[in-house]
C-alpha cells in the first residue's frame, strides 16, 4: 500500500542568518531567478556605504534580503504574494486594494520575522 504524499505547508528551509553567504545560499534555494538581482543589490549596497561612509546601505541590503526569504521559503505565502503582486494591476480597484492589503500583511509579517518578532 503506498501513501499519497500530503502538500508540506512549512519552510523549504530555515530563516538564515542575515549574513552574505548564509543569504546567498538561501535565495539560490528558494529563489535561484533571484540570485542575479541580490548581487545587482549588493553591490550597490557596497558603493553607497562606500560613498557614505556608513554601514547602513548594508544593513538595509540585508534586511531586504531577509525579507525575501522569509517570504520565499514559505511556498504558499510566495505564491499569495505574487498573486497579490499581480492583482495590483487589476483595473477594478476593489481587487488593487485587496491585492495591497494581502501583499502589506505578507511584507510586514516577513520583516517582523526578519527583526525576530
Amino acid at each position: 500500500m503506498t501513501t499519497q504524499p500530503t502538500e508540506y505547508d512549512g519552510p523549504l528551509i530555515p530563516m538564515p542568518e542575515l549574513t552574505l553567504p548564509a543569504l546567498r545560499q538561501a535565495v539560490a534555494a528558494v529563489a535561484p531567478s533571484r540570485l542575479p538581482e541580490l548581487f545587482e543589490d549588493m553591490q550597490k549596497a557596497f558603493v553607497q556605504a562606500g560613498e557614505e561612509g556608513s554601514v547602513v546601505p548594508i544593513q538595509m541590503f540585508y534586511r531586504q534580503w531577509g525579507v525575501v526569504v522569509a517570504i520565499e521559503r514559505h511556498p504558499e505565502v510566495a505564491r499569495r504574494l505574487h498573486a497579490a503582486e499581480r492583482a495590483m494591476a487589476s483595473e477594478d480597484p476593489q481587487v488593487r486594494a485587496r491585492a495591497i492589503r494581502e501583499a502589506g500583511e505578507i511584507v510586514r509579517a516577513a520583516h517582523r520575522e526578519v527583526e525576530g518578532g
